[in-house]
């Protein structure tokens, strides 16, 4: 085991953080019943915001297929990686070889929409000499909202349904040592009227 200033240091270098964001025009359409499409594209562009504060001071790449959303990150300080395929797990794999390529020996992937976040620095602690998954899941312990993973070798992204369950096994799979962090605020994501009223946003 690492020492702990040494872990922070490596983590501060060798870590990055990818974020996915769909168009802020067409984000939280699950909410479209409860909200309009200004306030929906408002409510994204905070949450997004908030996580991208809460990934300071790690390098941030955006992966989005949006002008929008590009010039947006642009001027959030953070890399814009073009989406080449839709899909979430096709714009973890993007983020992920970006990471890479920019010589990054792990990647956090988080989800845009977590309207609570607080910085990620906690999650450093979870590292050490062997190679690992640390997984945070939604508040129903379905989703995954935050997954630190190794660049190198290979890993697939298993973003849907029961992705909780999917990426531990997935981790295990190729050989990492898996850690669940359990943070209630990475744990609530927005897609639901329920989710709103527990960010304290309830429209009514």
């Amino acid at each position: 085991m690492i020492a702990p200033t040494q872990a922070v240091h490596r983590a501060l270098s060798d870590l990055a953080v990818v974020v996915p964001i769909k168009s802020f025009g067409s984000a939280k359409a699950r909410l479209a019943d409860v909200l309009g499409v200004d306030a929906r594209a408002a409510l994204a562009r905070t949450c997004a915001a908030r996580v991208l504060l809460a990934a300071a001071p790690h390098r941030v790449f955006v992966v989005c297929d949006d002008d929008e959303v590009a010039a947006w990150a642009s001027t959030h300080g953070a890399s814009v990686v073009a989406a080449g395929r839709p899909g979430l797990n096709e714009a973890a794999t993007d983020g992920r070889l970006a990471a890479r390529a920019e010589g990054f020996a792990r990647v956090l992937t988080v989800h845009s929409d977590l309207p609570l976040a607080e910085p990620f620095g906690a999650l450093i602690e979870q590292f050490d000499d062997a190679p690992a998954a640390v997984i945070v899941p939604d508040r129903h312990d379905e989703g995954t909202n935050v997954l630190v993973v190794p660049t190198q070798g290979e890993f697939t992204f298993r973003y849907g349904a029961g992705s909780f369950a999917a990426h531990q096994e997935e981790a295990e799979r190729r050989g990492l040592v898996v850690r669940v962090l359990r943070r209630p605020d990475l744990a609530l994501d927005l897609d639901t009227l329920d989710d709103l009223r527990a960010a304290g946003l309830d429209p009514a």
